[in-house]
């Protein structure tokens, strides 16, 4: 049998209910009008007609998006960028946050700090610029002349995730890792076979972190990668945004959509694989995030 709420408990619920039904038609609503624009007709997006649905549809913005060959080569450099700096980033933090959470680590407490030290204070942006830029040059003595490996490889630490992998790490009992060096298993099997498979959840949701963050990436990629064959789409994105609100470079757009648009149709491109993706770990986001960001 319901108990039945009291009064207090029952406007406490109403109200809950009411914000966060607000807050989540306040997430939703940016994208959905993305969608609606992107699709309408140019008066009506130029005399700010379009609210919520799309007038006068149509989906030229859609076709002359997807015929510029410069939007699908910076989508294969997001791709790019995406992919691999994730397996980089996971790489460099696995391994550090393995290091990190073992007690038998020489100045482990000073390696910690240092750690959480970086979040707290930055270089600023001026220094970090200066080291990406003697990375670059080291790159280049190497033969390496694509930039987008400077992005994958030079950016691809995170004190934060390193943390919730390291506190997940902590999380397993020794007893298992104990057992397994009994049984004869190396350190890398160890890593492999029993803190890697016991972390799951914190693993899928820092991969998450990462691989929005590379996917969302801007500022450093457009300050290092100079050719524009290889820029991702997020600086393409911008690029495009410069050029459609010139004046002097759109002043004989005689097109019958506006030029917000198309703006407006790569942004809805540029979410839709993070909308597909999200769904398929999203079991694991809170788990991990729980398991991660709580030291027993």
């Amino acid at each position: 049998m319901k108990r039945k709420l009291e009064i207090s408990e029952l406007i406490f619920k109403i109200i809950s209910y009411t914000l966060l039904t607000v807050f989540a038609l306040s997430c939703l609503y940016p994208f959905v009008y993305a969608v609606s624009a992107s699709i309408s007709g140019r008066a009506a997006v130029e005399y700010g007609s379009v609210v919520l649905f799309p007038k006068d549809v149509q989906f030229e913005a859609f076709a002359r998006m997807f015929g510029d060959n410069m939007f699908w080569n910076a989508y294969s450099n997001t791709l790019f960028l995406t992919l691999y700096g994730t397996l980089w980033s996971m790489l460099t933090a696995i391994l550090g946050a393995y290091a990190l959470s073992k007690r038998r680590l020489l100045f482990r407490k000073f390696f910690n700090f240092f750690l959480v030290f970086t979040m707290w204070f930055s270089a600023g942006i001026v220094p970090q610029y200066l080291n990406y830029l003697a990375t670059k040059d080291v790159f280049n003595a190497m033969g390496i002349m694509d930039d987008k490996w400077l992005v994958v490889i030079a950016m691809g630490m995170a004190a934060m995730n390193i943390i919730l992998l390291r506190n997940a790490f902590e999380g397993v009992p020794s007893e298992i890792e104990e057992a397994a060096i009994v049984d004869g298993a190396s350190e890398f099997q160890v890593l492999s076979q029993v803190y890697i498979p016991m972390s799951k959840s914190t693993i899928a949701t820092v991969a998450l972190f990462f691989a929005i963050s590379r996917w969302n990436g801007y500022f450093w990629a457009r300050q290092m990668i100079s050719n524009a064959n290889e820029h991702p789409l997020q600086v393409f994105i911008r690029l495009r945004l410069e050029q459609y609100t010139d004046p002097e470079t759109m002043a004989g757009w005689n097109e019958a959509f506006a030029t917000d648009s198309v703006i407006y149709a790569l942004i809805v491109c540029s979410i839709v694989p993070i909308l597909i993706i999200y769904p398929f770990i999203q079991k694991y986001f809170a788990k991990g995030v729980n398991v991660g960001g709580v030291k027993e």
